[in-house]
């Protein structure tokens, strides 16, 4: 493995325990803090957005021509917008072990994005493991049918919450590598967060006549500062590194640290428990996503191939 390609493995594996911590986190934040889930992601794009200006006033300077600020402007609402506003609304309404378990399915949608977009095949394999992920997920979805509303209770909405967020992930992934890898991190990431910022106004200023940020916990707000800083301004600095290296599929694919980190923490701290249900449904996840990537040497195969036409024609 050279080093460009280790250091695009090191920078997702990194993204993803920071995204782990964030779960668990964005859980009580969104429990004791009172602040709306679009009230917090302005919060985090406005403060990650400066820290993004400020880092490029020092970096080598990047000219963006108009059609790729149009490209930006659709991977800002892929990539950030629609992703964090979806997962905060999860949070509130989804255990941290289910949405653990749910954001699994992300490389399985990424390869599908790969295939509409990039042409990739999809196999026999590709399909059965969709099958049984999502038959999981559906599991999840039907037990949560009916139960109370504890705080580390899932319920219904949550969960479609979650699958959003995982569809929109998966499509940026899937679509926006080419973009991503013809600029630096903080030249992409300055457009995308200042984007996202202003695509938010509209729904967050009508919220803050009834926010009371001097009620919000001293410890709600050192829990947002490591959200703003790690699991914001340094997470998707490292994003677009892993993305430019390795392929989208790859990238996605470190999402499975997610629940490890996740689950772990959430139980080691009492804020969920673990019952037969749940490990039943992350059997039926992993079990598909196990299936998924055993079909990807089909897919290598098929790239190698088709490499080999073109370069004869």
């Amino acid at each position: 493995m050279n080093k460009r390609i280790a250091t695009g493995h090191l920078a997702c594996a990194a993204t993803y325990l920071i995204f782990g911590i964030n779960i668990v986190l964005c859980r009580d934040i969104a429990a004791e803090g009172g602040l709306e889930p679009v009230v917090l992601f302005s919060m985090r794009a406005l403060a990650a957005g400066i820290l993004f200006w400020l880092a490029s006033l020092i970096a080598p300077k990047e000219h963006v021509g108009k059609r790729d600020l149009i490209k930006i402007f659709g991977a800002g609402i892929l990539g950030i917008f629609l992703p964090q506003l979806t997962f905060l609304h999860a949070i509130a309404l989804t255990a941290p072990v289910d949405l653990s378990i749910i954001t699994t399915i992300t490389p399985i949608l990424t390869m599908f994005a790969a295939a509409l977009f990039l042409k990739e095949p999809i196999t026999w394999k590709k399909s059965i493991g969709v099958a049984v992920s999502f038959g999981g997920v559906l599991w999840l979805i039907l037990q949560s049918v009916g139960i109370g509303s504890g705080a580390s209770e899932t319920k219904p909405l949550g969960i479609v919450f979650c699958v959003t967020n995982c569809t929109v992930f998966a499509l940026y992934l899937g679509t926006c590598r080419p973009l991503i890898a013809r600029y630096s991190s903080i030249t992409v990431m300055k457009w995308m967060f200042l984007v996202s910022f202003l695509v938010s106004l509209p729904f967050t200023l009508p919220c803050l006549q009834g926010t009371d940020f001097g009620a919000v916990p001293t410890k709600v707000w050192w829990e947002i500062a490591f959200l703003i800083f790690f699991a914001t301004f340094i997470a998707y600095f490292l994003i677009p590194i892993g993305q430019q290296r390795i392929r989208p599929t790859l990238v996605s694919m470190y999402g499975y640290l997610q629940p490890i980190i996740a689950i772990s923490a959430s139980i080691a701290t009492g804020m969920d428990r673990l019952t037969i249900t749940k490990i039943a449904a992350a059997l039926l996840v992993f079990v598909g996503v196990y299936v998924v990537n055993e079909s990807r040497a089909a897919t290598v195969s098929y790239k190698k191939s088709s490499a080999k036409e073109d370069s004869v024609s």
